[in-house]
């Protein structure tokens, strides 16, 4: 964002001065050229005083010495041409050749007609300026002045100019750049800090907040609109936390009560009750850890309890075992088909719970008669859990629905549930860095495959 701020004041600002330097470059080069022009009109006119007297005296020599000194000074030279279109006089040293356009020049002007005065060209196309002036005595030109100016001068003159105005461009850009930056830090300040407070609450700091309000109006209205957000999120996490605790709390109590009361009922029943006894207590001591792991979250805000290494195979046996009885119920068979440990470093109660849910699922949309599997495997990056049912399965384009929260198929709507199982263990996989997939398996049915990636154990 920073680099696009900075493009957005800095283009129009380089812009704005390209423009308006070029034009004032442009204008420099002919104020230049024009000033030169006007300087040569006015000594040509001077020359042509000195070559009148002269040619009328015979006497080349003082207009010579002028002509010499001229050339001296400026490096421009000064001829004075005769009647008979000869050179009289030459400032210069060397004897030059007079190209064909001032010839034609000179003979207009022994002819009695002034020369054009030349145009200002591009200082790239700078040439030596010729200006041809008539002598003109009683009304009849007696000779010619020829002034001719190198191009140099000109050129030379323009370009220090130029360079002139091109350390003053850098010096604004430069000047430009910095208060672009100084606005853009300005700018973005508030920006930053909004970031930070945002990843501070990501992380569980739900007590975070942006105390500087500085910036431009819209962004200090951004950071009071962010804090009283903030503060809202922290009530009612605290509201949830303050239930979870009080929930966990008195469900305690009666669960306690219960497992007493099991203990005290399993004293007079036969030996052939103690398997569902020992289940009834399994079942018991579950509760006690999800419990456990309520109250874990409302003191510090964290899912679930440290994770452990476990048995994945193991945890898949009791649970099929768990759901044996109820699944015989709908005349479903369940079985677990792994037999070899993998082992896992995870949340013992987060995954047993999101098992359940899927579990729970393939049973109650299985017909009777049909088998629900339940299998482990070793990926090589971690572990999956894979529950296979017979059901009625869903459409291809469905499959991205079944995980979304209270989505329930149109041909299920007469089956009980609330159609939150499937998003419940997506979201317990989560927490413990899984991810739940369903796919349509050949054959009909469903297959949720519950992936655990990474902590494998060694």
């Amino acid at each position: 964002m920073r680099r696009r701020l900075i493009v957005v004041f800095l283009v129009p600002l380089v812009g704005v001065l390209l423009v308006l330097g070029g034009a004032y470059a442009w204008s420099a080069a002919r104020s230049v050229q024009q000033e030169q022009i006007s300087q040569l009109l006015g000594d040509v006119a001077y020359f042509v005083t000195s070559a009148r007297q002269a040619l009328r005296s015979g006497s080349p020599d003082v207009v010579a010495s002028e002509a010499e000194r001229y050339y001296e000074l400026y490096g421009t030279r000064v001829q004075v041409i005769d009647r008979s279109g000869a050179p009289w006089v030459d400032g210069a040293d060397d004897q030059g050749v007079l190209d064909e356009a001032t010839t034609a020049q000179i003979q207009l002007a022994l002819a009695g007609r002034r020369g054009e005065v030349p145009e200002p060209a591009p200082p790239w196309a700078l040439s030596d300026t010729i200006m041809v002036e008539p002598v003109i005595d009683t009304g009849e030109a007696i000779g010619a002045v020829v002034i001719t100016a190198s191009g140099d001068v000109a050129r030379e003159t323009i370009l220090r100019q130029w360079g002139l105005l091109l350390g003053g461009a850098i010096l604004a850009t430069t000047i430009g750049i910095l208060v672009v930056f100084r606005l853009a830090n300005w700018v973005l300040r508030p920006v930053r800090r909004v970031d930070r407070a945002m990843e501070a609450i990501e992380r569980g700091e739900v007590e975070a907040r942006i105390a500087d309000e500085t910036g431009p109006p819209e962004l200090r209205s951004m950071i009071r609109i962010f804090n009283r957000m903030a503060g809202e999120i922290e009530r009612v996490m605290s509201r949830q936390q303050e239930f979870a605790l009080n929930a966990s709390h008195e469900l305690r109590n009666p669960l306690n009560a219960l497992l007493v009361r099991v203990e005290y009922l399993a004293t007079g029943l036969d030996e052939e009750w103690e398997r569902d006894v020992e289940e009834t207590r399994e079942e018991g001591r579950r509760m006690t850890r999800i419990l456990d792991t309520l109250l874990n979250l409302a003191r510090s805000g964290e899912r679930g309890a440290a994770a452990g290494e476990v048995d994945v195979v193991e945890i898949v046996r009791g649970r099929v075992d768990a759901w044996t009885q109820a699944a015989a119920r709908e005349g479903v068979d369940l079985v677990a088909c792994s037999a070899e440990p993998v082992l896992a470093i995870t949340d013992r109660t987060i995954l047993e719970s999101a098992l359940d849910a899927v579990i729970d699922n393939a049973v109650k949309f299985s017909p009777a008669s049909t088998r629900v599997e339940v299998s482990v495997s070793d990926t090589g990056e971690g572990c999956e859990i894979i529950v296979r049912d017979h059901g009625p399965g869903v459409e291809d384009d469905e499959l991205a629905h079944l995980a979304e929260r209270f989505w329930r198929s149109p041909r299920n709507r007469s089956t009980p549930g609330s159609g939150l199982g499937l998003a419940i263990a997506t979201d317990l996989l989560h927490s413990i860095g899984g991810r739940l997939r369903v796919e349509s398996p050949e054959g009909g049915g469903l297959a949720v495959h519950l992936r655990l990636t990474g902590g494998e154990a060694s």
